[in-house]
C-alpha cells in the first residue's frame, strides 16, 4: 500500500486499488514519507471510511492521540461486538475514542463530569452499561487511569449510536427525551415499572424510536385512524397520561404528536403499567 499521507508515527491514509484508506500500527510511518510503502504484516487495523466527514475527522484525532487510545477503541468496539452479536459503525469508533482520550486527560488534572442520565443509562440499556463497566477495566490497564461510572454510561451511549444505522444521533438527547417521558407516566399512575417485564422492555424501545424521529423532526404520515376512538375509550386513563405527553412535548419540544403516535404510545403505556407490572 503506498503512503499518500502521514498522519503521525503510527497512522498513514494510503492509496489501494484506488481507494483511499486509513491504516494503524506501531511504527509503520517511521523513517517513512509519502509514496513509500506499507507491508501488510505491519498494519493492525485498516479503516475505510466512506463518509468524507468522518474520515475528515479521524485524520484531525488521530495526529493529537496516541496509538494506545486508538487500541483501547479497538478493544472496546470488539467487546461491544462479540457482547452484542450485532455489528456497530465505524463512525462511532472515532467519537468514542476522543470522548476516551479527553475523559483521561480530564481525570489526570482531577476534573471529574458528572453523567446526569447515569440512572436512566443504567436502567434503559443494561448490555450497553455492561461493556461501558468492562471499558473502564480496559481504560486503566492501558492508561493507569480509573475513570467513574460516569464514564461508562457516556461509552454506553456511544456503543448504544453504533447501532443505528448512521453515527448522526445524540444519544444524550434521546435519553433524556426518554427519561422525561417515563417520568410523566411514573407520576401519572404513581408507579414504579418492572424493568425485567417485556413490557417495559418494548415501551423504552419505542421511546427511543420516538425520540429519534423528534430530534430529527421525522414526523409519519397522518392517517386517518377510527382506532384511536376506540383505545381513547378502551385505555382512558392512558390516554389521558398520552394527552400530559402530548402538551410537554409541544411545550419543550415544539413537536405536535400525530394521532398514529398517540395511538402506539397509548397501547405501550397500558400493558407496562397494566400487564408489566404483574407480579
Amino acid at each position: 500500500m503506498e503512503i499518500s499521507k502521514i498522519l503521525n508515527n503510527n497512522v498513514a491514509v494510503v492509496m489501494e486499488n484506488n481507494e483511499e484508506k486509513i491504516v494503524m500500527g506501531r511504527g509503520i510511518c517511521f523513517k517513512k514519507k509519502t509514496g513509500d510503502t506499507v507491508e501488510a504484516n505491519q498494519i493492525d487495523k485498516v479503516f475505510y471510511l466512506e463518509n468524507p466527514e468522518a474520515s475528515k475527522r479521524f485524520k484531525e484525532l488521530v495526529v493529537d492521540i496516541s496509538l494506545e487510545y486508538l487500541q483501547i477503541g479497538e478493544e472496546i468496539m470488539n467487546e461491544a461486538r462479540l457482547s452484542l452479536g450485532k455489528s456497530l459503525n465505524d463512525g462511532i469508533y472515532i467519537s468514542m475514542v476522543d470522548h476516551i482520550y479527553t475523559a483521561v486527560e480530564r481525570a489526570k488534572e482531577n476534573i471529574l463530569v458528572k453523567n446526569a442520565l447515569l440512572w436512566d443509562i443504567q436502567r434503559f440499556y443494561k448490555e450497553e452499561y455492561a461493556i461501558g463497566k468492562k471499558s473502564l477495566e480496559i481504560i486503566e490497564k492501558k492508561t493507569g487511569v480509573l475513570l467513574p461510572n460516569d464514564e461508562a454510561g457516556f461509552i454506553a451511549l456511544h456503543i448504544v449510536n453504533g447501532q443505528l444505522d448512521d453515527d448522526v444521533h445524540d444519544m444524550y438527547k434521546i435519553t433524556k427525551i426518554m427519561q422525561e417521558i417515563e417520568n410523566i407516566v411514573r407520576y401519572h399512575f404513581k408507579i414504579e415499572f418492572n424493568e425485567e417485564s417485556a413490557y417495559y422492555y418494548r415501551f423504552i424501545t419505542h421511546l427511543k424510536f420516538f425520540a429519534q424521529r423528534l430530534l430529527e423532526d421525522k414526523k409519519q404520515n397522518q392517517q386517518e385512524d377510527d382506532l384511536l376512538d376506540v383505545v381513547q375509550t378502551k385505555y382512558a386513563n392512558a390516554y389521558k397520561c398520552v394527552e400530559k405527553i402530548a402538551m410537554y412535548i409541544k411545550k419543550q419540544y415544539n413537536y405536535e404528536l400525530y394521532d398514529e403516535e398517540k395511538l402506539y404510545l397509548t397501547i405501550h403505556i397500558h400493558r407496562v403499567v397494566y400487564l408489566g407490572n404483574r407480579h
